[in-house]
């Protein structure tokens, strides 16, 4: 079972919505038919805990992998449903993630969500929040960054996308068995955000709080002059989630202590 784990921000924040205030935050679930567990603890969590929330923003990485809106991907198709089924209630926000950047507006639409620019800043309360997935501050990662940047181009998705489904299955599980065995050999400083990235983004962006997924590593760090980065955990073995209510920001989540 996950635990609470009350994190209040230094400056509280104000909080303008009467009702149903409370605001969401996941990423990196990675949703896959081999990994049941997950899905059902997702599944559990839309119809209880985000049902109750005014928005729920995944911040990338929902599905393990995503080969683009025209595969029929009936193993997600709970979830998608689900999904669709809590927007009437509750508003959705996506942003890509490094193994989900092909989701496009077809899914949007059948899901009834809104899909975000990497990053994406708004007023939460007093403060300016960014949110990003985060696969941009591991700046160190020059390989990964490269390889980002071409799957990204608009030119690339459009061939990879006139591909059979066949052979984009193919090419996945070749780019997931290639980018599995080069993490072994990769330190695991590189595979981290980069602090300088960190601040500069942050500064560039002119923001208070920065909110992002993507290196697993949960947790609330204060940075100077009275900022903060919230990295928000992956769902293996346990769900992990942001609560942003009443002006305090929770981060739920068993590894966090």
């Amino acid at each position: 079972m996950c635990r609470w784990k009350p994190l209040p921000l230094p400056v509280p924040l104000e909080n303008s919505v009467p009702e149903l205030s409370e605001i969401l935050f996941i990423s990196d679930l990675h949703l896959h038919q081999s990994q049941p567990g997950i899905t059902e603890n997702f599944l559990n969590f839309i119809e209880t805990r985000a049902r109750r929330a005014r928005v729920l923003y995944i911040l990338g990485d929902l599905f393990e992998v995503w080969l683009g809106d025209d595969d029929p991907a009936q193993e997600y198709s709970r979830v998608l449903d689900a999904l669709h089924h809590l927007s009437l209630s509750t508003e959705l926000y996506f942003m890509h993630g490094n193994r989900d950047f092909l989701v496009g507006e077809q899914l949007a639409r059948r899901v009834n969500l809104t899909l975000l620019e990497d990053p994406t800043v708004f007023q939460l309360g007093s403060a300016q929040v960014a949110l990003m997935h985060g696969d941009l501050l591991c700046s160190d990662d020059v390989d990964y960054q490269n390889f980002r940047k071409l799957v990204r181009d608009p030119e690339w998705q459009q061939n990879f996308l006139a591909k059979p489904l066949t052979e984009r299955q193919a090419i996945a599980n070749a780019l997931r068995e290639k980018s599995g065995a080069e993490m072994q050999h990769k330190k695991n400083a590189i595979m981290d955000v980069n602090p300088q990235t960190v601040e500069q983004t942050m500064k560039n962006l002119n923001v208070d709080i920065l909110i992002h997924g993507h290196t697993h590593r949960p947790g609330i760090q204060p940075l100077a002059e009275n900022k903060q980065r919230i990295t928000l955990g992956d769902w293996h073995p346990e769900p992990s989630y942001l609560s942003w209510n009443n002006g305090e920001f929770t981060l739920v989540d068993s590894r966090v202590v």
